[in-house]
């Protein structure tokens, strides 16, 4: 049987961010991964340009039941020190919208420069291969291998979450954590479309494809970005940072022209040009079909000379107070990524290390550390896979 100093189930970022970080510190290291390719997840990213990091990253801006855990690991290895590293691979990028970064090429990019990184430090990759069985021994670990068995010293989970199952995401990681007797924090879908009910659909199916700027806010939770009417309800950059925060239940408060006071712009509109509809004053600021379904749902559709000061209220409220509950979430089907996951309490936020397991680390998505859309659940990727790099 072949003995590791470290084995790393998951080639995903932060797997081989770990792989990277061991092997230089002179580390055995097999990473192995079911997917035929390392890197599938970062591969589809950022619409194939894998947004790697967001230069505002900070604590703030992850969800976790314990939001302290996350400090150390993200001010050890920050976004400067990754940016430094795609710098040195000669990968060019952009900054886009809210501190995004980008490739200016493909996401590959950002794969073949942890392989090489990998390859260049000795660690060993083996793709097409599933773990069978996990177990304890007087030496750290042994791992039957749809290949055959290896052992190791050091076992690092990086096999992410639930969300996109048909890329192979599997809860594989919370059964494994669950069998060495660590918690489990309910996990579900995170950075997702959210839908309406049949009823709400029906009503609202023609303005599918319409987007707007929003401002979306549930409880203290509020995130101003674009927002897409879908034919099951409404999806966007704010739609999925709010969908981390709203749950079953809930409702959303939505407004459209978030900044402007809507009220007063159909009273300037009316003294203007009473005979205007309400419709066409809204047209000018929203896309149309938006601007008729407002109207349409206030009943207020006659012209504005008619309309009263609590009518002119209603109008303002149904663009920039419309409060709405989603039926649900379109599921891990689309999900970006898994809220919840391995509880932080029973890890060592240093080492990333299980604290009644010694040698067991968990790292990346399967942990209870959950981002903001935008590159940093990348950064918590690569601050997690290092940090356990420097232990393991």
């Amino acid at each position: 049987m072949q003995s590791y100093d470290v084995v790393i189930i998951g080639a995903g970022a932060a797997g081989m961010m770990c792989a990277v970080e061991a092997a230089k510190r002179g580390r055995s290291v097999l990473i192995l991964d079911h997917a035929a390719a390392p890197g599938e997840k970062i591969r589809i990213s950022g619409g194939g340009r894998c947004n790697f990091t967001n230069i505002h990253t900070s604590p703030k801006n992850f969800i976790s039941k314990n939001p302290h855990f996350c400090i150390s690991a993200l001010s050890r290895y920050t976004q400067g020190n990754f940016i430094a590293l795609v710098e040195r691979h000669g990968i060019a990028y952009h900054e886009k919208t809210l501190g995004q970064l980008f490739c200016d090429g493909s996401a590959r990019q950002i794969i073949d420069m942890l392989v090489s990184e990998m390859q260049g430090r000795g660690a060993e990759l083996a793709l097409s291969t599933s773990v069978e069985a996990v177990s304890k021994t007087e030496e750290g670990f042994e791992l039957r291998l749809s290949t055959g068995s290896v052992s190791c010293r050091s076992l690092v989970v990086a096999c992410g979450g639930k969300s996109i199952p048909k890329m192979g995401a599997t809860g594989f990681g919370y059964e494994l954590a669950e069998r060495f007797g660590l918690a489990i924090v309910e996990t579900r879908p995170a950075l997702v479309p959210l839908t309406f009910d049949a009823k709400t659909l029906e009503r609202l199916s023609p303005l599918a494809g319409n987007a707007v700027d929003a401002e979306i806010a549930c409880g203290k939770a509020r995130f101003s970005e674009a927002m897409l009417f879908t034919h099951r309800g409404v999806s966007g950059p704010s739609i999925l940072q709010i969908s981390s925060y709203w749950r079953e239940g809930d409702e959303i408060r939505i407004a459209m022209l978030p900044g402007t006071d809507v009220a007063e712009l159909v009273r300037a509109a009316k003294r203007g040009n009473g005979r205007q509809a309400v419709q066409t004053v809204l047209a000018n600021h929203l896309p149309k079909r938006l601007a008729q379904a407002i109207a349409e749902r206030t009943g207020l559709d006659g012209n504005l000379a008619d309309l009263s000061e609590a009518q002119i209220k209603t109008v303002e409220a149904a663009v920039n107070d419309w409060r709405i509950k989603p039926a649900g979430s379109e599921g891990y089907r689309t999900a970006e990524v898994t809220l919840g996951g391995v509880d932080t309490n029973g890890l060592d936020q240093k080492t990333m290390q299980a604290k009644s397991v010694p040698g067991l680390f968990f790292i990346g998505e399967v942990v209870d550390v959950t981002g903001w859309l935008g590159g940093y659940n990348f950064q918590w990727a690569w601050s997690s896979g290092w940090a356990a790099g420097q232990a393991c």
